[in-house]
């Protein structure tokens, strides 16, 4: 467990770990290349560990400089069947791109499988359109749960609705486009992030984007490349908001991806009133990277509607966070996704907020939020989720007294170093004064 104490005057700057989704493409579309991908910057979290683990399982040449965080991926002779299991480990990323991604590759079976809580996540979603395109995939509950077993088969392209709008459901049926006989296209209901097409379009490999369709074209072997992967907005997110939220604050967070596929929250902050300003922006591999500056803010309520919610949908637990302390009402919806992220995200932020304090009613949907609401320190659980851990943390920054947290260990996830961060950042800071009884 730890302690996160209220504070105020969150002043510096900070550079948040590489994006999440990048790496995970970036090292997977390297096991495409003979030539091979390089990339600096990649995220340090077990999620992409555990992709990385299940490439060198499948034959790939995987380097890694813990100190750099540079990371290089090639198969000069192809995917190889694995000797043992695929262990996605807590990666829904992971589990589903990699299932894209061997289902076009003929005569390799495969068995995938993650930890308790992944084999609790839907997998048909991405299991029923490569089936679509001939692709040989069993599991639990007819193909819906993890452990998955796929066999790998010459596919055929064509064309795929999405009925829910999700980047990871899109990437999967890309990546086994590559592989397949004749054009496949996907159309999306709601446009979600693009990572996987601006990375093909970099690496020049024949992709056309329209709207909300996107169609790749079948490739015996991508092109080589190297680049530095931008910071992730969705850890730059928990400071967006902790700078907003505590008083005398201006951060800046350098190098960040601020590709619009993105960046939802801060349409959403900026409305509520964020101040802020976005600097210093350059394309890295396609992608666009800035500084994002954060000042204290008087946010106000506001309505987030669903087709808001693909951009910023590991953002919802924090943006709950700042409705708290933004003024009038906050009504958050078509987040139903969240009941099925690493927890309920809905539930576990209602209870942990409520024990706050605040003002929360629990929809099946999202959440309607009155503020502005004075929290208080409480004891509070994680739940196992890296992004519960990290709201709740910044929650703590705004209360009148001690948060005490438990299970904060998850936020090796995505974020390693977040806590460490935070006591960077506190420590130049001033204790808030508590409020006496």
């Amino acid at each position: 467990m730890i302690e996160i104490r209220p504070q105020e005057g969150i002043v510096g700057e900070i550079k948040v770990p590489g994006d999440k989704s990048i790496s995970h493409r970036a090292a997977l579309l390297g096991s495409l290349s003979r030539e091979g991908i390089e990339v600096e910057n990649f995220s340090p979290g077990e999620d992409c560990a555990s992709t990385l683990s299940c490439l060198r399982t499948m034959g790939c040449e995987v380097n890694k400089d813990a100190v750099s965080g540079k990371v290089s991926v090639k198969a000069p002779d192809g995917l190889k069947e694995p000797n043992d299991v695929l262990d996605a480990g807590n990666s829904g990323t992971t589990a589903r791109l990699i299932l894209g991604l061997i289902s076009g590759i003929p005569n390799i079976f495969a068995v995938i499988t993650g930890d308790e809580s992944l084999k609790r996540r839907p997998m048909g979603r991405v299991a029923k359109p490569l089936v679509a395109m001939g692709a040989k995939i069993d599991g639990r509950e007819f193909g819906e749960k993890l452990p998955l077993a796929v066999r790998g088969r010459k596919l055929t392209g064509g064309v795929h609705t999405l009925q829910v709008a999700s980047a990871q459901v899109k990437t999967a049926i890309l990546f086994a486009g590559l592989r397949a006989q004749g054009a496949t296209t996907v159309i999306e209901p709601t446009l979600t992030r693009d990572h996987t097409e601006i990375m093909l379009e970099h690496l020049g490999t024949p992709i056309f984007r329209k709207g909300l369709k996107v169609t790749v074209y079948p490739v015996s072997s991508l092109k080589g490349a190297s680049w530095t992967i931008p910071g992730d907005f969705s850890a730059a997110a928990f400071w967006i908001v902790a700078a907003a939220i505590t008083e005398k604050s201006e951060l800046q967070i350098k190098k960040v991806n601020v590709n619009p596929t993105r960046t939802g929250l801060l349409r959403v902050l900026q409305r509520m009133g964020l101040d802020y300003n976005i600097e210093d922006e350059i394309l890295s591999g396609g992608e666009r990277m800035a500084t994002i500056t954060v000042r204290s803010s008087y946010l106000k309520g506001t309505k987030v509607m669903p087709e808001e919610i693909p951009s910023m949908i590991d953002e919802l637990p924090v943006l709950a966070v700042a409705a708290t302390q933004a003024e009038g009402t906050t009504e958050i919806r078509g987040a139903g996704e969240l009941r099925v992220k690493e927890s309920d995200r809905i539930h576990a932020m209602t209870e942990g907020l409520k024990r706050m304090g605040a003002q929360i009613e629990e929809l099946q949907d999202g959440w309607i939020i009155k503020g502005k609401t004075k929290l208080s320190g409480a004891r509070l659980k994680s739940f196992g989720d890296h992004r519960i851990a990290m709201a709740l943390a910044v929650a703590g920054l705004a209360a009148d007294d001690s948060v005490i947290l438990e299970g904060e260990s998850c936020v090796h996830i995505s974020y390693p170093s977040f806590f460490e961060d935070l006591k960077a950042l506190t420590t130049k800071s001033q204790p808030k004064e508590r409020v006496s009884s």
